[in-house]
């Protein structure tokens, strides 16, 4: 089994995760606050307004728009008009299922649901057990009903099992029950003494997600660069995952958590199309709307028998470098894999087999195509989120769509970092950032407050000006 570490790069503004094995970064997570939604959050509201005609009425959740609710929502509502059930005043424990929209309020539901690494719990439901449909074969999820029916008896609510549950055993599925149960009398607890209007429950920042879904004994430890969220996960273990807390560290060295580790430089290269080989062979990865396509060359690689041998041998390589970019990139949908063309059949199955080993390491399904005679591979994986490079950057207006740079966002984010390593390093009075006008404009407009925070946390002015002549993405930091 992998030696797993994951470390935690935290800031106000941004988390990032890394996932290593074997010292080897496999995944990477990103989560920003301005992007943090509303789904999943839970409130105690109070009733606005019933409106009978729609068997629907609003909802008071302290949000600047009220939330609307309809009676398909409305749990035990056994096909009663939604005014026998509601009146105005009345206080619920609701959950967000979706965003508001314009003009529109958050879409509620108190059919609560709250998810862990392997279940879905349902307060609200009458003992029911549930089976995630992608579990196919029909014993397995009859072991899996009666497991969870015999954990849950005398208990309330229901329970839908994951299908990431393939790849537990029972005591992690006992666990999670036993830690919904009690999140869910927390959650019942908070509620009990709150006002209307309060935000009870909401969706674990990213930080968290990853001591509920990632933690397991697997992970050898799991290091954190900020004191605050360091705290939180050490409180979220103590309460919920027991001993597995005691691998949490904080990272105090004054080289920035993901630059120790050497994530930055991963990071950065995820967004290139060429992946170098250390046979010598590359990758070129183009990701489109439609699918992604995976070229193979051998490059400078000469095997010290017979081109056969450099070709096998570069394919071998590049199928276990495929699986890693795929899981690194976050790449999902269809995928064309264009391997070298090889004669010998034993060779194209071997490479098959290779490959198929290096992507049974990620959680995420897939399927595969036999090779065909020319060497292309045609496969599908599970597309759980953007992508890496969907996530960090944004269509390039100075090639027209053929080509990508980072967003502002991502430049800022990564000038803020810069800003703190110059000075940790150098020991200045004071920073200058000369950058282009649109990148100095957007951390004026939108990440004000940050910038504002970053001088106070390093006790240095810090000036922005504006240069036109830089290229995008380019920016200078003067020391002062």
């Amino acid at each position: 089994m992998a030696n797993m570490e994951i470390l935690v790069n935290h800031s106000p503004y941004e988390t990032r995760v890394a996932q290593l094995e074997d010292g080897v970064l496999q995944e990477v997570y990103i989560e920003r606050a301005r992007q943090r939604g509303l789904v999943g959050n839970i409130y105690k509201g109070r009733v606005q307004r019933v409106l009978p005609g729609m068997d629907a009425c609003f909802v008071d959740i302290g949000l600047d728009k009220a939330g609307f609710l309809h009676i398909k929502n409305l749990a035990h509502s056994q096909d009663r008009p939604i005014a026998s059930l509601l009146h105005e005043g009345q206080h619920l424990l609701v959950q967000v299922l979706k965003e508001p929209i314009g003009s529109k309020g958050a879409r509620l539901t108190t059919d609560i649901s709250l998810p862990s690494r392997f279940l879905v719990y349902l307060p609200e439901a009458k003992n029911d057990i549930g089976v995630s449909f992608k579990i196919a074969e029909e014993e397995q999820r009859q072991f899996l009903r009666g497991i969870m029916a015999e954990f849950n008896a005398g208990g309330s609510g229901g329970f839908i099992v994951r299908t990431a549950v393939e790849t537990a055993d029972v005591e992690a599925l006992r666990a999670d029950q036993q830690y919904l149960q009690r999140l869910w009398a927390d959650i019942q607890r908070r509620a009990g003494a709150a006002k209307a209007g309060t935000l009870i429950y909401r969706e674990l920042p990213l930080y968290l997600k990853i001591m509920r879904d990632v933690l397991s004994p697997a992970v050898a430890r799991i290091v954190v660069d900020h004191v605050g969220a360091r705290d939180e996960m050490a409180e979220f273990a103590a309460n919920f995952l027991g001993a597995l807390g005691d691998r949490l560290q904080l990272h105090e060295d004054s080289i920035g958590l993901f630059q120790r580790y050497g994530i930055e430089a991963e990071i950065e290269l995820c967004l290139h199309r060429h992946v170098q080989l250390k046979s010598g062979g590359t990758l070129i990865i183009d990701q489109t709307e439609a699918m992604t396509t995976i070229d193979v060359n051998t490059g400078a690689f000469v095997g010290k028998s017979s081109q056969h041998d450099t070709i096998y041998r570069t394919n071998l390589e590049a199928a276990t470098t495929i699986a890693r970019q795929l899981r690194l990139r976050n790449i999902g949908g269809i995928i064309m894999i264009d391997f070298i063309d090889m004669e010998a059949e034993e060779h194209r199955q071997a490479v098959v087999a290779q490959l198929e080993a290096a992507l049974a390491a990620s959680k995420s399904k897939y399927s595969i195509s036999p090779m065909s005679p020319l060497g292309i591979i045609e496969m599908t994986r599970k597309r759980t989120s953007q992508s890496l490079t969907q996530s960090l950057c944004e269509t390039c207006p100075h090639c027209r769509g053929r080509g990508y740079v980072k967003t502002l966002e991502t430049q800022a984010f990564q000038l803020f970092r810069d800003l703190l390593h110059e000075a940790r390093a150098f020991k200045p009075t004071a920073l200058t950032v000369v950058g282009r006008p649109e990148l100095v404009d957007f951390i004026r407009a939108e990440e004000g407050p940050a910038l504002a925070d970053l001088q106070a946390l390093l006790g240095l002015p810090i000036s922005l000006a504006a240069d036109g002549s830089l290229e995008v993405g380019q920016y200078h930091i003067r020391l002062g």
